[in-house]
């Protein structure tokens, strides 16, 4: 291809036939999840009261390759295959010998990646015949994508928002009630758990999955559906990637880095875990960086324990970097990356030292945001405005070093619907909150008595 192309389109036929699992790969077999009262391994029949059968095998699939179902590529053909674009704009305003390539997830209907996996999962909640799907959301966007698939597929859907997104982001709220959903604002007083947070008004996602596990556990023809963090959700988001792999390769260029956002990590996993696997099998020498706010540092500052994934307790335990399940995050316009953990596999990555993690404030991160959207006319999401002053801090450096170097970023999703964030950006009013180390201490300390993570 004409190297001063700009975008690298692929065509319906290009989408992958497959999902990519990673789990085979890697170096140690996944550490198991525990059953929340037993805390012993936790088996597939321990998942059956929330989960389908078809997302349970996927959830412990040992192949590494996970068939797509054509009913599942056929919705994804709504959006799919999203844009790779090179950043040659942003390039010249950096004065970087740096490629920089962008991953845009921001086309799909609701405007991220997430219905990547709330397609999937949708469809195999309706071929098993269930009814209603509950699930929690932060920023809005998991909550948005799943109202969207619930409705392909004749599904109900009822979302727990944490509080304060639920206040900042009001048209959120009504593109999922838009799409059918009912929608309550976490901490409620619909819930046990929701009553027992009251004391934490502007909610967190631990608390709203402990309220939508609760509600899904409860009735017989209603399920949970999860928009991060664990096996099926991060094997969902792999088409991002595998695309990416394919577009890069019609530039005839391969990532020397790749960076991405994470709050629960399935962004990340989507965009690198196929690039993950050419490292993990000699075929590549590429460096992973995952970017997080320093007001919810779970990867650069969290503990690698086995925790709860809910405020409540209700969910088995998982071997992740924590800042402990009922430590109350402060508020930020990045509502997505808001969680205390991360995904297993990403977490075992960065414990192994494959992928390095860094945090950023608000502020540095809307800075690179704006600087973004003048060059290359897209408004990041707040949670993808943190991949963005990543990689402009890696194209800085490649200047600084006179090199060139390839930057793959994944542009999770847009930012229109995050307007009042850059316009307390804009007005010099946006705050960098503190993160309370003693709070996580503490809350560290209320771990359940697990088995220790071998180090």
């Amino acid at each position: 291809m004409d190297h001063e192309a700009t975008t690298f389109p692929l065509d319906e036929s290009d989408l992958p036939t497959h999902w990519v699992n990673l789990a085979p790969d890697l170096p140690e077999p996944p550490l198991p999840p525990l059953h929340p009262g037993t805390l012993q391994p936790a088996g597939p029949d321990d998942l059956a009261a929330i989960f389908p059968p078809g997302v349970i095998a996927q959830e412990v699939a040992s192949d590494p390759l996970v068939e797509i179902p054509e009913e599942v590529r056929e919705a994804y053909k709504l959006w799919r295959p999203t844009p790779l674009f090179r950043a040659r704009r942003l390039e010249r305003a950096l004065d970087t010998p740096a490629h920089i390539y962008v991953k845009y997830e921001g086309v799909s209907p609701a405007g991220s990646h997430k219905p990547n996996s709330a397609v999937a999962q949708a469809y195999e909640n309706a071929r098993a015949g269930v009814r209603k799907l509950v699930t929690e959301t932060g920023a809005g966007q998991w909550g948005s994508a799943l109202a969207f698939a619930c409705g392909l597929f004749g599904l109900e859907c009822e979302v727990f928002m944490v509080g304060s997104s639920y206040d900042q982001k009001p048209y959120r709220r009504s593109m999922m009630e838009t799409w059918g959903a009912s929608v309550h604002r976490s901490p409620s007083s619909r819930t046990d758990s929701g009553r027992s947070q009251s004391s934490h008004p502007t909610g967190s996602l631990g608390i709203a999955i402990s309220e939508a596990v609760e509600v899904a556990a409860r009735a017989d023809d209603a399920n949970y559906a999860l928009g991060s963090v664990l096996n099926h959700v991060c094997l969902h988001q792999t088409v991002i990637g595998q695309e990416a792999m394919t577009q890069l390769e019609m530039a005839g260029e391969a990532p020397d880095v790749v960076v991405g956002c994470v709050g629960g990590g399935s962004n990340f996993a989507g965009l690198a875990f196929p690039f993950v696997r050419l490292v993990l099998r000699g075929r590549a020498r590429t460096r992973f960086l995952a970017a997080e706010p320093t007001a919810c540092p779970t990867l650069t500052r969290g503990a690698y324990r086995y925790d709860f994934g809910d405020a409540s307790g209700l969910t088995p335990l998982l071997p992740m970097y924590t800042l402990g399940h009922d430590f109350v995050p402060p508020p930020v316009h990045a509502g997505g990356l808001r969680y205390h953990g991360d995904a297993p596999l990403v977490c075992a990555l960065v414990h192994s030292g494959l992928v390095e993690a860094r945090a950023y404030g608000q502020n540095d991160a809307f800075a690179a945001a704006l600087q973004f959207a003048r060059t290359q006319g897209i408004i990041p999401a707040p949670e993808a405005a943190h991949a963005v002053r990543a990689a402009i801090d890696e194209a800085l450096s490649a200047r600084e070093a006179g090199e060139k170097r390839v930057i793959l970023l994944g542009l999770s999703g847009h930012g229109h619907f995050d307007l009042s964030a850059y316009d307390a950006y804009l007005a010099g009013g946006l705050e960098d909150p503190e993160f309370s180390v003693e709070e996580m201490e503490a809350a560290l300390a209320r771990l359940p008595d697990a088995p220790a993570i071998a180090f």
